[in-house]
């Protein structure tokens, strides 16, 4: 296999037009630490952006940050908060779950669509992309947005090409949204909730006027494993000026009950463990799961997976998001997991994501949840659209896509 490392846009487009002339396919990646996100893709060579690195432009005063894909995102962060600013969707950093040796980039984030706990309050990745440039399977440059909020210029492939994992178009450069970084931030904690009390508790705190900006429920294990004691754990979020957060404070704990108050370090210490997936990172080998399922449906759903696997998780996004480990053996619990969510009573349903499992595993069991034909036939077409002979990421999402 052939590394490609573009130095510059142009480098790159040259690059993924000669690809597309000569019919090779390319694996498309930053730092490579998410390679074990996704099927194993059917590539010859690789097409390595690690060099397209920098901030480019950041004007906190606009709300914006326009930077290079290779950009490690642990650096981005950081030059955010020195300017007291954050990117609100909480973008999780998955070194420790996948064996990397840093935060990742900004453009694998982006790619793979990644948010964290806030994402109940301020929206997914995909939402906070104003535009970016890149070059399509063709090798034509393209871009679509632009790096100001009130931007409708075209057509809105932003969305599309968040969560495409690299399948569409090869970034170049990437323009984000940022916003002011909170005064304080506390946590109240419940303590001893079975997941159908925790549940209910959580819809209830975020029908609330209370704004609540994380809300998580560990089981009694998982609570253990990131240092707060050996009971289930229920935690919610408050965030904005001291004054605000005091006042919601006491309203939620009025409403709910006793409760405990995590501040400062402690609380920052929770909602990272949460966004990283920490609480399965001494999952050993096991295969990691993401399921996304109405949250009243999170506790229905465990109790028939866990009534069939040996399963550790934990649930964030007020029960719609559940994060577990099983067993990496046969197909990794794929078929138990998608049952259970094609039992939900509702339309408006689930899906469930394999995040972490070895290659074979990962090259047997669909990764995404399986496509109805329809839904499958757009799925080609837009790839085919945006690169027609499948040069870019082949078979990364779906195979033989």
């Amino acid at each position: 296999m052939s590394i490609l490392r573009p130095d510059d846009d142009k480098e790159m487009q040259t690059i993924v037009e000669q690809a597309c002339a000569e019919g090779r396919a390319l694996e498309v990646l930053g730092s490579g630490t998410k390679r074990g996100l996704g099927r194993p893709v059917e590539a010859e060579d690789r097409l390595d952006l690690s060099g397209l690195t920098g901030v480019i432009d950041y004007e906190p005063a606009e709300l914006v940050l326009t930077a290079k894909p290779g950009t490690i995102l642990s650096a981005v962060e950081a030059q955010l908060d020195d300017a007291g600013q954050m990117f609100a969707f909480e973008p999780p950093d998955l070194s420790e779950l996948f064996g990397g040796d840093h935060s990742g980039t900004l453009g694998g984030v982006i790619a793979a669509n990644l948010s964290g706990p806030r994402r109940i309050k301020a929206g997914a990745a995909r939402d906070h992309l104003l535009g970016f440039q890149g070059v399509t399977g063709h090798g034509r440059a393209f871009k679509s947005g632009g790096r100001v909020v009130k931007n409708v210029t075209g057509y809105d492939l932003s969305k599309l090409i968040t969560g495409s994992m690299g399948t569409l178009a090869a970034l170049s450069e990437l323009s984000i949204k940022t916003l002011p970084r909170p005064d304080v931030t506390w946590t109240l904690l419940l303590r001893y909730l079975s997941d159908e009390e925790a549940i209910k508790a959580m819809t209830r705190a975020m029908a609330s006027s209370q704004e609540v900006s994380g809300a998580a429920h560990l089981p009694r294990s998982m609570a253990a494993g990131l240092g707060f004691g050996s009971g289930a754990l229920t935690a919610l979020r408050l965030e904005g000026p001291a004054p605000s957060v005091e006042a919601r404070f006491a309203a939620l704990q009025e409403d709910l009950g006793e409760c405990d108050k995590l501040e400062d370090n402690g609380t920052q210490t929770l909602w990272k463990g949460l966004r990283d997936a920490a609480p399965l990172t001494g999952a050993g080998e096991r295969a990691i799961w993401r399921l996304s399922v109405p949250p009243a449906a999170g506790s229905t759903v465990m109790d028939v997976i866990g009534g069939q696997i040996d399963v550790a998780y934990y649930y964030d996004w007020a029960g719609g998001l559940i994060w577990l480990a099983v067993p990496d053996q046969d197909d990794a619990g794929a078929s138990i997991i998608r049952q259970a969510i094609a039992s939900i009573p509702t339309s408006s349903g689930g899906h469930a994501t394999l995040i972490r499992a070895g290659e074979a595993t990962r090259d047997t069991v669909p990764i995404y949840q399986p496509q109805t034909d329809a839904l499958a036939a757009l799925t080609k077409r837009v790839k085919e659209s945006f690169d027609p002979k499948g040069v870019l990421n082949p078979g990364r999402m779906y195979k033989g896509v």
